[in-house]
């Protein structure tokens, strides 16, 4: 009968501990190994030792004392002395021997010394590497967002974050608001900041931002003297709107709706950029938020020109994160950093050109 192979298990704290600290565990473990081994063969069964009592023999030894090995590790002299006799119990042989007022290590002790002070030695190592992360915000966050988001928004959010907390790892994916909303469900992502509504009962939702939506035409007349268009003026266009399936999508065509005009898409993408390029080449009109345009409008750039929409159409975006998501430091700190944020909740007039 095969042997069933053994699950690795993972030591985390908050997302991924540091590659250090890592491999000092897993040195840790390995030597660990090699001392237990050794000590079944010794003894001739397979039994554990507290690190505590390991501990206790390494000092013990080191200094020749039990009240210096005490004082050393916190103790009083009693308990290490009650420490090093239990260890001694469990492997059936004698560890120390005392030669006047010092304490030596018997053959067994100098065996199992040899064997596992590296280990007790790493694994203090590794402690303390782990009680400086707890003290620290770290650890790995998966992000959901929007390309738009991602692009025109959020850099600079995530560049003063990294700069205050370079021990967090940010992954971020993009797509459309359904498909973050499902990930954080099925925990693929750990936040997402996207449009709203989302109807995921799991999920709470805290306020981001109010994105105004902006009609953009091509660059050239009869579009550079004006500033604001109607839904029916648009309806009379083509237009190139963002794909079916998303809530910005279903946004767009119920502004339209409560206008009484139906929009008359000509093509529908998924990527923004691509919508604009299509419309500075004079394919159509289209729809997009007010943070991709705004930049180029007030710098006089790029092939389209922006205008007002009337009515308003203001767009709601939101962070959301399962409700029983664990709050880690990392993500609360993340969390901290988008409250931070004070985007303008109505897009600032920007004369079209």
């Amino acid at each position: 009968m095969s042997a069933r192979p053994r699950r690795r298990r993972q030591l985390t704290t908050a997302g991924r501990i540091s590659r250090p600290a890592a491999a000092a565990v897993h040195s840790a473990r390995a030597c660990w190994s090699r001392s237990r081994t050794i000590v079944a063969r010794f003894c001739g069964m397979d039994v554990p030792f507290a690190l505590t009592q390991a501990r206790a023999l390494d000092a013990v030894v080191r200094h020749g004392s039990f009240s210096r090995a005490a004082a050393e590790l916190g103790l009083t002299q009693p308990a290490v002395s009650m420490q090093v006799r239990q260890l001694e119990a469990a492997l059936g042989l004698p560890l120390v021997e005392r030669m006047g007022k010092r304490a030596f290590a018997t053959r067994a002790g100098e065996l199992l010394l040899e064997h596992s002070a590296r280990a007790v030695r790493e694994l203090e190592t590794a402690v303390q590497m782990l009680q400086r992360l707890r003290g620290r915000v770290a650890g790995r966050i998966r992000i959901g967002t929007s390309a738009s988001l991602s692009i025109y928004v959020l850099p600079p959010v995530f560049r003063s974050f990294r700069a205050r907390h370079p021990d967090v790892e940010l992954i971020v994916v993009t797509g459309n608001a359904p498909e973050i909303a499902h990930a954080i469900v099925a925990n693929q992502l750990d936040i997402g900041i996207t449009s709203l509504p989302v109807r995921e009962r799991e999920l709470t939702v805290l306020p981001f931002c109010e994105d105004e939506q902006v009609a953009i035409a091509p660059r050239r007349a009869p579009w550079r003297p004006r500033r604001r268009i109607t839904a029916a003026e648009l309806a009379e266009h083509p237009l190139i709107l963002f794909e079916r399936g998303g809530t910005v999508h279903r946004v767009i065509e119920d502004w339209f709706h409560r206008a009484g005009v139906a929009p008359r898409a000509v093509m529908e993408l998924g990527n923004t950029e691509a919508i604009k390029k299509l419309v500075g080449a004079g394919l159509g009109l289209s729809i997009v938020s007010h943070f991709t345009v705004d930049g180029e409008a007030r710098a006089g750039s790029g092939g389209v020109v922006a205008l007002s929409l009337d009515p308003p159409l203001i767009h709601q975006r939101g962070i959301i994160l399962r409700r029983d998501k664990p709050r880690t430091p990392a993500l609360d700190a993340l969390l901290a950093a988008l409250h931070e944020v004070r985007f303008s909740r109505r897009r600032r007039s920007a004369p079209a050109r």
